[in-house]
């Protein structure tokens, strides 16, 4: 049986290794560090070094040259370490060569993430995605998987047992071919959740309630956004990818609209395209929302990258021209005002909450009201009390603001979705607005 070994729990020291091709690109690839630090700590294994290492000329058996990869590899099993992860995407064979000159385990930043993910996937379709995108990612990786993989097989009956093989058929060639079987088996699973996902989508979309999905950078704090919107009680934690599942909660806004909101799952810089593609049921909710809701964590330095990467990731799924509410959240967390000025001069269309506190949301859901004013009208009906099913037709999917008598007729305002609104014409006695 094809399996992923779990990396996380056979280490626990590694080093960080980040490789930066051009001096001009020198802070990036030391924040980019410092986000990997985050990443690995989230796994669990303790970080006790990080190298930032100038390439001149690429090196395709170790992108560095020999010497310095030595150097490396000393510097890691000087400091005790069980593990070097890199930063920069690794091929199967550099994987390799390295694995062999270090004799340790090495990684880089998908496979951490892959892993990551792994740990949070907590329903179906979060699980199915994380399997499949990390079988994916070792298959081409197999054969530093298992010390078995170099014997070769007799072309004898099985005895019923195991996959059939050829004649001088070796152990690697079967188990990739069980791998792509398994691949297949899950890409049709995944296909099938998705369905079921699509026909639960189309069911929200028959109330015709308006849509928004929270996005961000991971660790932004959308959970606890969704959460105090919505009294949801989704998981909301300091820690990187706390979010993994789509999650969809309804609000009510003054304007007695009902909102849809979904969260998601949260960017990082290089994030990898494989986990953009495994993941794209799960950002799905961004591509079909009327409207996304971007989160920035105002104390984080990186805030003005953050916001680049996910917009990055959207124009990927092609949700980048759709409008959007940008939020400054933990504005609370502020020391200095001088910080909070010069946000505002970057994000001057921003609204600023404090998701933890509940500062600004008021506010926040009344940016919603505005973005959906052209959904609803504000209208004062004259129905007659024996018209039951229209009166019902109104308090249904519209918000009733005020109910007087007239005799036989019942004088209803209220803020009605255009949709319904040619079924109400004929009661219609004063347009408000």
């Amino acid at each position: 049986m094809f399996e992923v070994r779990e990396k996380p729990d056979m280490v626990e020291k590694a080093m960080l290794v980040g490789f930066c091709f051009d001096k001009l690109e020198e802070a990036e690839t030391r924040a980019l560090l410092l986000e990997l630090e985050e990443l690995v700590d989230t796994l669990g294994i303790g970080v006790v070094g990080m190298e930032l290492v100038r390439v001149r000329d690429g090196n395709k058996r170790f992108i560095c040259g020999t010497g310095k990869a030595d150097e490396l590899v000393k510097l890691a099993q000087d400091r005790g370490c069980d593990c070097i992860v890199f930063d920069n995407e690794l091929s199967p064979m550099q994987q390799r060569n390295w694995e062999g000159l270090a004799d340790m385990t090495v990684i880089d930043r998908e496979e951490v993430i892959l892993d990551i993910f792994a740990q949070r996937a907590r329903t179906k379709e979060a699980r199915l995605q994380v399997q499949l995108a990390r079988m994916q990612y070792a298959l081409p990786r197999m054969a530093r998987m298992w010390g078995h993989l170099d014997r070769e097989g007799g072309g004898g009956s099985s005895g019923g047992g195991g996959a059939s093989r050829g004649m001088g058929e070796q152990q690697i060639e079967i188990d990739r071919r069980l791998a792509r079987k398994k691949i297949t088996a899950i890409q049709a699973e995944l296909e099938a959740v998705r369905k079921q996902r699509t026909t639960q989508r189309k069911e929200r979309e028959r109330s015709d309630a308006a849509t928004a999905a929270i996005v961000g950078y991971t660790n932004a704090g959308k959970s606890t956004l969704l959460n105090k919107l919505s009294g949801a009680e989704v998981l909301e934690a300091d820690m990187l990818f706390a979010t993994l599942d789509p999650t969809t909660r309804r609000i009510e806004l003054e304007s007695g609209q009902d909102l849809l909101l979904s969260d998601t799952v949260g960017f990082v810089r290089n994030l990898p395209h494989r986990l953009v593609e495994s993941f794209k049921a799960t950002l799905e909710e961004a591509i079909i929302a009327d409207f996304l809701i971007h989160v920035l964590d105002a104390s984080s330095p990186e805030i003005v990258d953050h916001y680049h990467t996910t917009r990055k990731v959207l124009a990927e799924l092609g949700a980048d021209e759709k409008r959007v509410v940008v939020v400054l959240n933990k504005t609370d967390c502020l020391q200095d005002s001088q910080d909070l000025i010069e946000l505002r001069e970057k994000f001057p269309e921003a609204v600023e909450v404090s998701a933890l506190t509940g500062k600004g949301l008021e506010t926040l859901k009344m940016s919603f009201s505005d973005l959906l004013a052209h959904r609803v009208r504000k209208l004062t009906y004259r129905i007659p009390q024996s018209r039951g099913d229209i009166s019902g037709l109104i308090y249904r999917e519209g918000k009733v603001l005020s109910t007087e008598y007239d005799g036989n007729d019942i004088l209803l305002s209220a803020v009605v979705p255009r949709s319904i609104e040619g079924q109400l014409s004929e009661f219609l006695q004063v347009e408000e607005s």
